[in-house]
Formats: C-alpha cells, structure tokens, sequence
C-alpha cells in the first residue's frame, strides 16, 4: 500500500472468503454495495484480471462506491512500454525483466500473469485476461465518467499508475498525490 494511505483505514474487498476480506465481493458486482461510502479505492495489479469487456462494469463500480470528491488509484502492467524495451533491448520473452519480493518477473509474466504464482496456487484467475498502454487505460477510466485523471509509468516495471477523481481533486488531494497544481479536465 503506498505510503499516503497510511493513516487511512482500510477495508479489503476480495472474492474470496478465505482471504479475510472485510468486504467479500467480485468487482464487477460492487453495485451492490452502498453508493458514495469511501474516500478513494486502491486497485493495484487487479484491473487486468478481468476481461476487456468487464473493465468498464468494475470502473463504473469503482465509481459507484466513492464519495462525490473520492478517488481511485489503479496500477496495472504497461504493455506497449514491455513490447517497446523488448524490441529495444533484443530480450526474449522469458529473460527476466525485474526482481520483485516474489521472485523474477518475465516479459510472459507481465502479459499473461506471474506463472509461478499461478502455478503455485492452482488458480487460474490470476491470469491476465486483457491488457493496457496508457492511452487504453485514461480511455477507458474517463468512460467510467471520471473526468480527471493524471498518468505516469515505471519503466523499469512496467507500470502505469492512474490516479483518477471524480470531481477536481481538492488541495489536500493535490498535496497528498503530488499532483500538478494547474489542473485541466480532459
């Protein structure tokens, strides 16, 4: 959890009940919940879970479960900077790319899932289902009607980090976030 969350109290949600989840629910489904109840949502390398098609109904919950000034950070693997630095730097799909606490992560990692991870556990639903550059993931967060968003990305792993609001982030969101203090909606 990144470290401006940490004064925050946290409420997990995950679909399985064995993980010791506050709230026990698949994304696609948090219309379900009550409207408007949290502050901001942390969706960190979940988003490409789910299939192309299912991403716009789990924003659109996302959005759903936020307050009218929330906000949702989302990370999730950078497909065209992973095909980029494959080209560039002549790597195969299975040479490692980076080490993380879990163990080395492949170009086949990033694409289709952590396959040890996947292995290890027998469970294939964390498997990658569909992917994203940064122009596809601020297109499909601004279609699940959150008018600013702001983008960077981890070359080294990868990464896009979107932080998107529902309204204009407020000052203490700025501060907190770092954000550009000019904002312009898109």
């Amino acid at each position: 959890m990144p470290s401006h969350f940490a004064n925050w109290t946290q409420v997990l949600l995950d679909v399985d009940p064995q993980s010791g989840a506050d709230i026990v629910c698949d994304a696609r489904n948090l219309h379900g919940l009550r409207a408007a109840q949290f502050d901001a949502v942390y969706c960190s390398h979940n988003l490409e879970h789910y299939f192309a098609h299912q991403v716009p109904k789990v924003l659109s919950g996302f959005h759903h479960v936020l307050k009218a000034d929330g906000f949702v950070e989302l990370k999730v693997p950078d497909i065209q900077s992973l095909m980029e630095h494959l080209v560039r730097y002549g790597m195969g799909l299975d040479d490692p790319l980076y080490t993380s606490p879990f163990g080395a992560v492949t170009a086949l990692d990033v694409i289709y899932g952590f396959g040890k991870e996947i292995e290890e556990s027998g469970n294939d639903f964390w498997a990658h289902k569909t992917g994203f550059s940064p122009t596809r993931l601020e297109r499909a967060v601004k279609e699940a009607a959150f008018p600013f968003v702001f983008l960077t990305t981890s070359r080294e792993h990868v990464e896009i980090r979107a932080l998107a609001f529902k309204c204009e982030p407020t000052a203490a969101q700025t501060a907190m976030l770092a954000l550009p203090v000019a904002i312009a909606s898109a």
